[in-house]
Formats: structure tokens, C-alpha cells, sequence
């Protein structure tokens, strides 16, 4: 019996080690074919920016298409289910977003997955500043001035997002939890629509992040206000935080990241992670991602978890407080 039990557990070793082999051979193959990103938001938003950045480069080091798939939808809950669904062979991938992947587990009673279950983290990306812009139609030229403004006039405001859920939709909740402010939500499939009503004056303010509404703050279309982030931008040096503007306390951050199903082979995992890193190094990509007012972060699957759960604790606080409760259909 104990001749048959060492020649089990020799044949059990000799299996894994087979099968460990066959998985490094396969993340070596990998990718053979097509690989998606899924973005959970509409084109030209923050993750959408900049999936197509690293998509480029994925595709000119691998020799594969790296596709961007858009999947709008309740705030980034569409996309993430499909994400969350598919097949965890490393051909699909999601760049979440503070929204997708933070905002909704924390405000949603029952999306058809779980963040920090249901998924692989792969790399933080990119984290940039939110921030606050008001329609030029609107006579304010700071956030104390919007402050002041809405106090004057209650009820009379109304604040654009990307969707229910959204980090613009919360971030705005957080402000009005913060300065006692009443504002109309106006909730719109992506950012983009968002900010064109912005610019013709069809809302009034909104907080946004940054890639998406940088070139109209430069450009003078909309009116800056304060950025969310515990230290001004470095794209946008004149525009003061929401701390700096009286309102001590509120600090938010957009971040975009890339994940995978539950269940990605860690070698596919390891290799992408490594392209990523070296993505993230590459001069141009970080010039163009400098111009949009963040930072490229890039750090390893362990740290984004960790600051995917953070994350997700920090929103469930403002939530709490805000009485922020979504139902996905």
C-alpha cells in the first residue's frame, strides 16, 4: 500500500509539473490571436484614453490586434459584466475605471458580480485628478463662487454625469454632502455628451475627469473650478484643489487600470503585466499621458488589489453618507 501511495504521489507531482509546464509554454504562445479590451465607458472618457494608448503599444510588442471594445451601460456595470463573464483564457481584458470598479461595488445592492471576487487584477495604470468645470453661461469663476451661488439660488442647479453611479455622479454627491448644496442630477451615457451640454450651457457644472476635459478648460469652453485631488495638477497648475477653495476634506482621484476574468492563468498574467511596465516607460506614452494631466503608476497585481479594496471602502463612506443606493436592471 505504501509502494502505491509514493507512485500516486510521484504520479501527482509529475501531473502538476506537466501542467505547470504546459501553462508557461501557453503564456509564452500567448496571445495567438486577437485580444479585447473592454472599455466600460464611451469613447474619448478617461479609460477609454487610456486603453487606446496601451492597446497601441501591446499590439506593436506582441504582434497581435489589441481591439478596445466599448460597453457603455449603467455606469460601467454592462461593460464589467461582460468582462466578468468571459472566458479567462487572456483573450479579454476590462481597463476599469474608479466607477466601474470602485464607485459600483460600493453603491450598487446587486450587480451580477463581484470586484474584488470576479476579477484579475492586472496593473494600475493611470491615475489622473478629477475636476470641476461650470458652464461659461454660468456667472461663477471659482467653486466658492458655485458654493455661494447654489446657496443663493436652491434647486436651481443641475450637475451633469457620465451615468448613475458614475465618479462624476459621486463626486458631485460628495460636494453636496460636504457644502450643503441642492443640484439636479442630470445623468448621460458617457462624458462626452456630458461635456458638450456643459459647453452649451444645457447644465451647468460637473466634475469630470481630467483627459476628457482638459482641451476645453485650455481651450476656454467651459470654466474651470478646482481639481479633486489633495495637490493641484501639473497640467492645470493655476487651478486650486476643492481643499484649497474652503471645502477641507474632499480629496477623490480618477484612476484606469487593467483586469481580467477571474481565473486569467497567472504566467499570462505575469507576461501582460510586464508589457504594461514596459508600456509604461515609454516616453511618448508618458508625454501623451502627462499632456492629459495624470500619471502613469503601473504597479504590480498585489498593489492594485490592495488599492482596488481601498478604493472601494473609501466610496462605500461617501455612499453612506450621500444615501446613494443603485439598482442594476
Amino acid at each position: 500500500m505504501r509502494m502505491i501511495g509514493i507512485g500516486m504521489a510521484f504520479g501527482l507531482v509529475a501531473a502538476l509539473g506537466c501542467a505547470a509546464m504546459a501553462s508557461s509554454a501557453s503564456a509564452q504562445q500567448w496571445p495567438e490571436r486577437q485580444v479585447t479590451i473592454i472599455v466600460p465607458s464611451a469613447p474619448g472618457d478617461g479609460s477609454d484614453i487610456a486603453a487606446r494608448l496601451i492597446a497601441e503599444k501591446l499590439r506593436n510588442t506582441l504582434g497581435q490586434p489589441f481591439v478596445v471594445e466599448n460597453r457603455l451601460g449603467a455606469g460601467g456595470v454592462v461593460g464589467s459584466a461582460a468582462a466578468a463573464r468571459a472566458a479567462a483564457d487572456g483573450y479579454t481584458f476590462i481597463m476599469g475605471n474608479a466607477g466601474s470598479h470602485g464607485i459600483n461595488a460600493a453603491t450598487y445592492a446587486n450587480i451580477p458580480y463581484d470586484v474584488m471576487r470576479d476579477f484579475t487584477p492586472v496593473s494600475l495604470v493611470y491615475k489622473a485628478p478629477n475636476i470641476f468645470i461650470a458652464s461659461t453661461k454660468l456667472p461663477v469663476k471659482s467653486m466658492a463662487e458655485l458654493i455661494s451661488y447654489a446657496k443663493a439660488n436652491p434647486g436651481k442647479l443641475s450637475y451633469a454625469s457620465g451615468g448613475s453611479g458614475s465618479s462624476a455622479h459621486m463626486n458631485s454627491e460628495y460636494l453636496k454632502v460636504l457644502t450643503g448644496i441642492e443640484a439636479t442630477h442630470v445623468p448621460y451615457r458617457g462624458a462626452g455628451p456630458a461635456l458638450n451640454d456643459i459647453v452649451s450651457g444645457q447644465v451647468e457644472f460637473m466634475a469630470v475627469n481630467l483627459p476628457p476635459a482638459i482641451g476645453l478648460v485650455t481651450s476656454g469652453q467651459v470654466t474651470p473650478l478646482a481639481v479633486t485631488t489633495a495637490k493641484r495638477a501639473p497640467a492645470l497648475p493655476n487651478v486650486p484643489t476643492v481643499a484649497e477653495s474652503g471645502f477641507a476634506g474632499y480629496e477623490t482621484v480618477a484612476w484606469f487600470g487593467l483586469l481580467g476574468p477571474q481565473g486569467v492563468p497567472p504566467a499570462i498574467v505575469e507576461r501582460l503585466h510586464a508589457e504594461i511596465v514596459k508600456a509604461c516607460a515609454d516616453t511618448q506614452i508618458q508625454e501623451k499621458l502627462a499632456v492629459l494631466g495624470g500619471e502613469t503608476v503601473c504597479n504590480s497585481p498585489a498593489e492594485f488589489k490592495s488599492f482596488l479594496a481601498a478604493d472601494i471602502a473609501r466610496w462605500k463612506d461617501v455612499a453612506g453618507k450621500a444615501n446613494v443606493t443603485l439598482q442594476a436592471q
